[in-house]
């Protein structure tokens, strides 16, 4: 089964995102979450998600720190991750791409380009 991970702190950001992306599981996609970049590395360790939509500004561990662990520590590269934060500037992105980061997305964002990216990254047919 294929399984995305949607970790951010802001329990309306992260229902939004699981909300838009509950429309994959009809294809066999398991949504998790989590609220806190140390849960999101116990939940990569055990689950090994295909992919990681991930918050930059969190409780416990940041999403910069929580990506170098999963892409540069563990060199789980095969996981893929979007940053999805309302840090835009020039070196947040330059610090995403550093870290390993796949995507780098800026809030607000639009939930359809999330599901689009979704659905190509991991080979799904598109939902009508």
């Amino acid at each position: 089964m294929v399984k995305i991970l949607v970790v951010d702190d802001e329990p309306y950001i992260r229902m939004l995102m699981e909300d838009t992306l509950e429309m994959l599981q009809s294809q066999q996609v398991e949504i998790l979450s989590a609220s806190d970049g140390q849960t999101a590395l116990e939940i990569v360790r055990k689950q090994q998600p295909n992919m990681v939509f991930l918050d930059v500004m969190m409780p416990k561990m940041n999403g910069f720190s929580v990506c170098q662990t999963i892409k540069r520590d563990w060199q789980m590269n095969e996981i893929y991750v979007c940053m999805v934060t309302a840090k835009g500037e020039s070196y947040d992105r330059q610090r995403g791409k550093e870290v390993g980061a796949d995507k780098y997305i800026t809030k607000p964002f639009n939930p359809s380009e999330m599901l689009t990216l979704a659905q190509t990254v991991l080979g799904l047919n598109d939902i009508v």
